[in-house]
């Protein structure tokens, strides 16, 4: 019991030593004994929230639970500081349109939702098209003939959206395309930029509250979700490719034109449809 009583002092220094240690930032040279975990599984994984340069890890996790922040060594800044955030701050950021919460979710998590969120904002597009055009379209009769029209209606809506939404994306990687080698050799990486832009158009899920609650401000807020929209479209390109404003505006302009196109097609074809460049105009509600 003596021996028992004499050690256990020695071992609470050595733990408060270590505390210490990693405290101050004079961690002694790091061992596969001292490190469980490191956040990193090859160089240039990461980025730099604040200044976009590439790091290897976000954090490392040593012994008896102890967590540290990565610096970053170009700005000696914290290299993401979100990942101690909880999920619901960096949404209100991402809402804001910060350049560093736009760089933690691109660069620094792992979300495999790009698909499925685009899926749901081309089908709360089609459906407020759709109702907009039995809206003006209203037929008494109810008939099976008629509810089963008015069922490929929608589906003829999707299509036209998800051409719309192709030509604003190939509008964007087209400029992007020809305008990037002028400035930089390197060229854009266009998987990482479709998925951004694929989540940056998240503000389109607006769209079902928008038409649930009517108001006679609606129009007004479809406006202001499209605004919204291309808002965001526009600090994704921004974020991803380290691009000035200028270029992200550019881009952005470039693809609502050849998405102006497509609506201007489907016009002289007849479709009646209520396109995305259209869709937020004035109407009675």
């Amino acid at each position: 019991m003596e021996d028992d009583g004499e050690r256990h002092p020695h071992l609470e220094s050595s733990q408060a030593t270590l505390q210490a240690l990693v405290g101050s930032g004079g961690v002694p040279p790091i061992t596969s004994f001292s490190v469980r975990a490191a956040a990193a599984s090859g160089p240039g994984q990461y980025r730099c929230i604040e200044c976009d340069q590439e790091a290897s890890e976000l954090y490392r996790d040593y012994s008896h639970g102890v967590l540290r922040i990565t610096i970053c060594k170009s700005c000696q800044k914290p290299v993401d500081k979100y990942i101690e955030y909880d999920p619901v701050i960096i949404l209100i950021n991402a809402i804001l349109c910060k350049a560093q919460a736009y760089r933690h979710i691109l660069f620094n998590t792992k979300i495999n939702m790009h698909g499925k969120l685009c899926i749901f904002c081309l089908l709360c597009d089609a459906y407020l098209r759709w109702w907009q055009l039995q809206d003006s379209n209203q037929s008494p009769d109810p008939d099976d003939f008629i509810r089963y029209a008015k069922e490929w209606d929608f589906y003829r809506l999707f299509t036209v959206a998800s051409l719309e939404q192709a030509a604003f994306f190939v509008g964007i990687f087209t400029f992007l395309w020809v305008e990037r080698p002028i400035t930089e050799k390197k060229k854009p990486n266009f998987v990482l930029l479709l998925k951004a832009l694929l989540l940056s158009s998240y503000g389109k899920l607006l769209l079902i509250p928008a038409v649930i609650w009517e108001h006679d401000y609606t129009p007004l807020c479809l406006r202001l979700i499209k605004l919204f929209v291309l808002t965001s479209n526009f600090q994704a390109i921004r974020v991803t490719l380290n691009v000035n404003r200028k270029l992200s505006f550019l881009a952005i302009l470039s693809g609502s034109l050849l998405e102006s196109a497509m609506v201007y097609f489907f016009q002289r074809v007849e479709w009646d449809v209520g396109s995305d460049c259209a869709i937020y105009r004035s109407q009675d509600f």
